[in-house]
């Protein structure tokens, strides 16, 4: 979407919340005045006329009492949703170190300041019985400490589980009772359309509750993705727009449908001041469903990566290529030589051509179909890509070059991005009250692959053992190889571990869980693959830091 106003996360500093408070209370009858159901008061500003004689029971016109209880009918309605979903939107309060890059003007490196932890507030949604909670990453990413606080006022500290800048989504776990945790129920985005119903829920200004409503204004937006990578930028799909009013503090909040289930996570607006202008945007629950499950199982999402750079051919491009003006498709601007694309033969452009006022490469492949489907823009492609294909998967592509017809098939491989030891599925490994000391990642076939291990080999990678911790007194190694993996640095090499006692392990999620049996100062028995030999290892648990 083409627009100079500028989009905004929904997170808010907590300071920030304080001073609008004190702002707020300045003037409190302009901020009564902007509230959306002030909008309609339009009896203010009529003109009284005379009053007419009240109409008999059977005179009165059957249409307005009607809509009378077409109104009720949708308060009522409105109601029983907040009222089942609300126990579900927690406030979620993170506090995460001050960046110095924020600060440029420090003498040095400003190694030698104490600097303030910074604290913000966004929002969250109970996922099951477990106690995981779905949220953005911009809300938790890089935070030292996060709070959760239910709808009763209970307030609990949560872990970070796994997290996905690509689709702005992050998990997080909170030990609460499951007779306290109310999972929501999710629904179905890709059957939405224009002028649907849309209910907002979540912590706007760190306002606890809030319930806004609106409409579906567009499908089929497109969100940029702020971090890229060595091999580009990305964007995430199928975005939702609704005028439902939405705030700083909303991030990570739920957007409903009519019965009260989950199309959307409500993610950014378009705005010029960062508050409300009747623009919002919401992750689709279809993205949701796919992404939430595998990082709560592993900690990170594999996104398929076709491992090129194009957009929507246009017609005088296509006229520039001697093609038809109507020719519909997504030129290849570039493709990564070792990627996917590069390595099923597709080609780049390489023609210069003035576009606009601007130098343009032409000349390259151009994308018709994919798996039979038609694409006739750019946002097709990662649509399909997103929501239909799995990395390791072989699509079709047709296209056209030179003006001829062909089929590629591309194997798809996973989309790079920042190293591994920023990854949350690398974090510091406690579970619960119960600390090993040892930063890791579920073994991927890859990896497994690098490590001249069989490719199927299941397990957890140590990447690096902590000073002093239970992993390090045991004996415990870590990497020390680096290797590339589809264009992603990967420490590998260290210790693997497939079981605690008798329990396997086949990834990161299942060492927390099982962890999470076992108390401070029991002794447990690691199998654990070295230089692809087995062996076991005794560990004594500590207490968590």
């Amino acid at each position: 979407m083409q627009s100079s106003l500028n989009r905004k996360k929904l997170t808010i500093p907590a300071v920030g919340l304080v001073l609008a408070m004190l702002l707020g209370a300045c003037a409190p009858l302009s901020a009564i005045a902007q509230l959306p159901f002030f909008d309609n008061a339009e009896s203010e500003n009529e003109t009284i006329t005379q009053a007419q004689p009240v109409q008999e029971a059977d005179e009165q016109q059957p249409e307005n009492s009607g809509n009378a209880a077409s109104v009720a009918a949708l308060q009522g309605t409105l109601r029983d949703i907040y009222d089942q979903v609300n126990p579900s939107v927690v406030n979620i309060q993170v506090t995460s170190p001050v960046n110095l890059q924020d600060f440029p003007g420090l003498p040095g490196n400003g190694d030698d300041l104490q600097l303030p932890n910074q604290s913000a507030l966004g929002s969250g949604f109970v996922w099951d019985k477990e106690g995981y909670i779905v949220t953005n990453n911009h809300v938790v990413e890089d935070a030292s400490n996060i709070r959760v606080v239910f709808s009763n006022g209970r307030e609990y500290s949560a872990e970070l589980i796994g997290a996905d800048p690509d689709s702005d989504l992050a998990v997080i776990k909170a030990d609460v009772p499951s007779t306290e945790l109310f999972p929501i129920t999710m629904g179905d985005s890709e059957i939405l359309k224009v002028g649907d119903l849309s209910i907002a829920i979540g912590n706007p200004f760190g306002l606890d509750g809030t319930m806004t409503v609106g409409i579906i204004s567009a499908l089929g937006r497109s969100l940029s993705v702020e971090n890229g990578t060595a091999t580009g930028y990305y964007s995430i799909p199928d975005i939702i727009q609704t005028d439902a009013a939405i705030n700083p503090g909303n991030s990570g909040g739920v957007l409903l449908n009519a019965a009260g289930q989950v199309i959307g996570v409500t993610t950014a607006i378009e705005s010029t001041d960062g508050s409300n202008s009747g623009i919002g945007f919401a992750v689709p629950a279809a993205i949701v469903n796919n992404v939430v499950p595998e990082l709560i199982q592993t900690g990170v999402y594999a996104h398929s990566w076709l491992g090129l750079s194009g957009g929507t051919l246009q017609a005088d491009i296509a006229e520039a290529m001697d093609l038809e003006r109507d020719q519909r498709g997504i030129l290849v601007a570039s493709v990564v030589e070792d990627g996917p694309a590069g390595q099923a033969g597709l080609l780049g452009s390489t023609q210069d051509y003035t576009y606009e006022g601007a130098q343009v490469q032409i000349g390259g492949d151009i994308i018709t179909a994919i798996d039979g489907r038609e694409t006739e823009t750019f946002d097709d492609l990662v649509s399909y890509l997103a929501s239909d294909t799995r990395p390791g998967q072989e699509i079709t592509l047709d296209i056209l070059r030179d003006g001829k017809a062909q089929q590629v098939n591309v194997v798809l491989g996973s989309r790079p991005g920042k190293e591994q030891a920023n990854s949350p599925a690398t974090s510091a490994f406690s579970s619960g009250q119960t600390y090993l000391g040892i930063t890791g990642g579920s073994l991927v076939p890859e990896i497994a692959t690098a490590m001249d291990l069989p490719e199927d080999q299941t397990g957890v990678l140590v990447v690096a053992v902590a000073v002093n911790s239970p992993a390090e007194d045991a004996g415990l190694l870590g990497s020390t190889q680096s290797v590339t993996i589809s264009g992603q640095d990967i420490q590998i090499g260290g210790d693997v571990i497939t079981a605690i006692n008798d329990t396997e392990i086949d990834g990161i999620q299942a060492l927390r869980q099982e962890l999470a049996n076992y108390q401070p100062e029991e002794i447990i028995t690691l199998t654990i693959l070295r230089d692809g030999e087995e062996m076991q290892v005794e560990v004594t648990l500590a207490a968590k830091p």
